[in-house]
């Protein structure tokens, strides 16, 4: 299911999947100013198709090649007049075949193979010329959109949530931290999040989920120099398990977040 509403002259699409009887984790595609940013999973392909043909779509810019952010693109590569944009890094990825565990097939659907054409430092809009931000720590591929102009921020994936208690065995605390500051070097206001949707307050945010990351990275770093190993600071910060962590065979856990923070350490 889909609910489409407006904030600052974007139109935001909030996909859920329902998955055992409760809502799934919410799914945002953005349009603004004829270009759509993300375009969602394959499972709610029939829930999209038609916000996207009843609205004048110029271009899609992808913020990285994920199941769930590239899942419905096929639609415009099949109507052969829509350019899709990804970072570099993500072209290979977007052009194979089911290149994600099984799991994620289930909860996401198929992706159907994309042909994508390379982003650059900028991408053109109808009346806007938005800078592309290479913010990676979730994904390789991952960038963020900004409208200088009005300080309108698109961060993909690189918010979500301030105090994150999984991430996938790829992802990178430090160099998420990175791309989270190198953002906050930037003027902006308002942030448009893939999973959290519209955040006004978005820069006020992500200062936040920084600081939380660099308080967890100095305390599991002093932990490990008395001696803990990855798995008893795991326990200590995140002694809850959460289902995902089963359902993924790994590839999700807490103790990732500990590993990725000590890998500055040589651990």
């Amino acid at each position: 299911m889909i609910d489409i509403f407006e904030k600052e002259d974007v139109i935001c699409v909030e996909g859920k999947i329902e998955q055992k009887g409760t809502p799934g984790q919410a799914i945002y595609t953005f349009l603004v100013d004829g270009m759509l940013i993300d375009t969602g999973p394959k499972q709610l392909e029939a829930e999209l198709t038609p916000f996207y043909e009843e609205h004048a779509i110029d271009l899609v810019t992808l913020t990285h090649s994920h199941e769930d952010h590239t899942g419905t693109a096929s639609y415009f590569q099949e109507k052969g007049n829509v350019p899709i944009y990804i970072h570099p890094l993500g072209i290979t990825t977007c052009r194979a075949v089911c290149p994600y565990p099984k799991y994620r097939q289930i909860a996401w659907g198929v992706r159907d193979p994309i042909e994508t054409r390379p982003i650059g430092d900028t991408i053109q809009s109808r009346n806007t010329e938005w800078k592309v931000i290479y913010t990676p720590g979730h994904a390789a591929d991952h960038i963020s959109l900004l409208d200088e102009e009005t300080g309108r921020l698109f961060s993909g994936d690189l918010f979500v949530n301030p105090k994150p208690k999984v991430i996938m065995d790829s992802e990178s605390i430090p160099v998420t931290m990175n791309s989270i500051r190198k953002l906050l070097s930037y003027d902006f206001g308002s942030m448009f999040c893939c999973h959290a949707g519209y955040i006004q307050d978005g820069k006020a945010m992500l200062e936040k989920k920084l600081d939380n990351l660099e308080n967890l990275s100095g305390e599991v770093k002093q932990l490990y120099k008395e001696g803990l190993s990855v798995d008893e600071i795991t326990q200590r910060f995140f002694p809850k398990k959460y289902s995902i962590i089963k359902a993924s065979g790994g590839e999700w856990d807490s103790k990732h977040i500990v590993s990725s923070i000590l890998s500055e350490e040589g651990a």
